[in-house]
């Protein structure tokens, strides 16, 4: 049995943790009065901060203490939250990320241009200390006398407090750290030894303190229990000052002659003090709401992505060897394999549905991640932007997710870079002063489709001719559809940008996004209004490891169409086939559809089926008919990834093991639609 590495788990934990840090700085900089907001990044750091320290990464906890400390002046009110001092712990926020991964790699004196930046922010009151010096343990320096308070603390925790991972041990520690402090424990709660359980906290507390530090200090202690349990903290004993003696490190006075009554000393424990047995202690039971929102919480495991990839294998082996059963039972006259056969067959379906469901991700997890480089370009580019994202709950693969990270980031940094005007630009041709990047999703089928829409300046056609056609990539007065000429912007190396700049200029960007889309079996279409903006969108397959499939025979060859994509099925005889084969086209409810005779394009050498059929698939709003000599049945499909001899075969986007072992090609629905619609226009052309 393989234990996890506490480390990897901490690294983990880490990321999810500055992943909502900057989640809230985002927002913070929409509100920059939300104190909700303040205190939930203020929490962030203060857990990093803990945990990096209790795992060994001194030099993140050091770090981390300073952008703490400049919230925490933000939440006492001493400083307002500002644009900059967001920007500041956005920066600091990426030397954690790198503190994280390689704790002990040399930074440079990044640390240090960032702490600098961030006192810049918070008004240079702070003193900036080393990056990597100790949070806790440096020896004390000569220091004014503070004034003491005595509180009294007063709480008590739930009762499931210690099976969800809370030490009430570690929170008197944090409290004696503050100063004198004198604790008794609330045993009237525990309950007879018959009915205790063991996992269960009965203990209530009641402590004196007297300390140098304010009420916020002790609030600080409880800050991540403060909303479930019972707390109760009152002043009952006012400011004295300090004596010297106390301070570390500090020559006494001498001894003044005694001229004068004595004053009498803050006495450690108040005079009216009462048992701690009279402190009610209220323990109220979860509502039913609350309690199922907990135990779901606790029913979360996390799983590496790797084990979830060889499960998935494993399914699509079990489907094919589910497969070949389901052929042998057909062929078999015993009835009782046939009943396991489809028994089988049942019982695989439903673990591949599961296991497919296990691996969909909300496509929202990808679009979180360009607030922040929205943010950054709005900042690098003087451009004021709004990015709106819609569709954020519909669910992609999760190996779909993790290649369109990149390609969506070339697309979004050319809407800013080329697409958005600036300012004044924008308010001299009418618009708003803000452009707009949005980003949506939504399912089509068995796609989906994410789309990047600005409302910028559109693509400027005439640039684009003239750079392909001084590139070479036409022809010059080449006839191009619109179409045609705005998928050259994804040719390797063409850009149109006037300079090279850190966002673009070298032309290598959309030929990734075009490379990454086409190896997941997707397509890119593009939509621009002169004046209006532009619109990318990439039709993607919602996965890329078991499709549900449609077996059909041409010639002698099986091929698989994805079921998601087939609207119908139509037969089309002998005689129907002749008569149209100078315009393949069939009517279909009062319009006409263009079909591909997939014999012909395959080069079979065979006679026609004397009833073929035809079956109509679509992508979106376009539909196009494809002529099969026979349809044997729905087929669960396991994809098999192309060797790279067929990269340049786009008419088909994979391939498959049937039953009997052998090989059936998938075919490319989007490259066949489109070759359908491009017959269909040159037809209309000639007619």
């Amino acid at each position: 049995m393989s234990s996890l590495d506490p480390v990897a788990v901490f690294r983990t934990e880490a990321a999810e943790c500055l992943e909502a840090i900057e989640a809230g700085l985002l927002d913070l900089n929409h509100d920059l009065e939300n104190k909700d907001l303040v205190d939930a990044v203020f929490r962030g750091l203060h857990t990093l901060k803990g945990s990096g320290a209790m795992f060994g990464f001194e030099a993140l906890a050091a770090f981390t203490h300073h952008c703490e400390t400049a919230f925490d002046r933000v939440r006492k009110g001493e400083v307002p939250a500002t644009a900059e001092l967001v920007a500041a712990v956005l920066a600091a926020q990426d030397h954690m990320r790198a503190l994280v991964e390689q704790p002990d790699a040399d930074h440079g004196d990044t640390g240090h241009k960032l702490l600098a930046q961030l006192q810049a922010a918070v008004g240079g009151q702070a003193e900036v200390k080393e990056a990597v010096a100790p949070v806790a343990g440096t020896p004390a320096v000569a220091a004014p006398i503070k004034k003491k308070t005595t509180w009294r603390i007063r709480f008590s925790l739930p009762a499931n407090s210690m099976a969800n991972g809370t030490n009430p041990l570690g929170l008197l520690d944090e409290l004696r750290d503050l100063g004198e402090c004198t604790v008794r424990a609330n045993t009237s709660g525990i309950p007879p030894l018959d009915n205790l359980v063991p996992t269960e906290l009965y203990v209530s507390w009641d402590v004196i303190l007297t300390s140098e530090q304010d009420r916020s200090a002790i609030d600080d202690v409880f800050i991540f229990v403060m909303d479930d349990m019972e707390l109760d903290v009152q002043e009952i004993a006012g400011p004295q000052a300090a004596p010297a003696e106390t301070k570390k490190d500090v020559a006494p006075a001498p001894a003044a002659p005694v001229a004068a009554a004595p004053v009498a000393p803050v006495p450690a424990v108040a005079p009216e003090f009462r048992p701690v047995e009279a402190v009610p202690v209220k323990r109220e039971t979860p509502a039913p709401a609350q309690a199922a929102a907990q135990a779901k919480a606790q029913e979360n495991v996390r799983v590496p992505a790797e084990r979830l990839d060889e499960l998935m294998d494993r399914v699509g082996e079990l489907v094919i060897a589910q497969s070949r059963l389901s052929q042998l039972a057909s062929s078999s006259s015993d009835i009782a394999l046939r009943s396991v056969s489809e028994e089988i067959e049942r019982l695989s379906g439903e673990l591949r549905d599961t296991m497919m469901v296990l691996r969909m991700v909300p496509v929202g997890t990808l679009f979180s991640r360009f607030r922040r480089l929205v943010h950054d370009l709005a900042r690098e580019t003087g451009k004021v932007i709004e990015l709106v994202t819609e569709g954020e709950t519909t669910e992609v693969d999760k190996t779909v997710i993790e290649r369109l990270a990149d390609p969506l980031v070339h697309l979004v940094r050319n809407s800013i870079d080329h697409g958005l005007e600036p300012p004044a630009e924008r308010l001299g041709a009418g618009k708003t002063e803000a452009g707009t990047v949005t980003l949506s999703a939504h399912q089509s089928g068995g796609e989906v489709i994410i789309s990047i829409k600005d409302d910028g300046r559109g693509i400027n056609r005439e640039r684009v001719r003239a750079k392909a056609e001084s590139s070479g990539l036409i022809a010059p007065g080449q006839p191009l559809s619109d179409q045609e000429l705005l998928q050259l912007i994804f040719a390797p190396g063409f850009s149109t940008a006037a300079q090279i700049t850190n966002l673009s200029g070298r032309g290598v960007g959309m030929d990734v996004v075009k490379k990454t889309v086409e190896a997941l079996r997707g397509a890119i279409e593009i939509v621009s209004l002169p004046g209006q903006g532009s619109e990318v969108s990439l039709r993607i397959p919602l996965t890329l490891a078991i499709i549900d499939g449609l077996l059909v025979r041409v010639g002698s060859g099986r091929y698989v169409i994805p079921l998601s994509a087939v609207e119908e099925c139509l037969e089309l005889s002998l005689e129907e086939d002749l008569r149209s084969r100078g315009r393949s086209f069939i009517s279909l409810r009062d319009s006409l559809v263009p079909f591909l005779r997939l014999r012909d394009l395959f080069r079979t050498g065979t006679k026609p089926d004397v009833h073929q059929k035809v079956v109509v698939i679509s992508t979106g709003t376009e539909r196009v008919g494809l002529v099969v000599d026979q349809i044997i049945g729905d087929h669960q499909t396991v994809i098999k990834s192309m060797s790279k001899l067929h990269n340049d075969v786009a008419t088909f986007s994979g391939a498959t093991i049937l039953g009997d072992g052998s090989v059936a090609l998938i075919l490319d629905v989007g490259h066949l639609v489109a070759a359908g619609q491009q017959q269909e226009a040159q037809l209309r052309v000639a007619g």
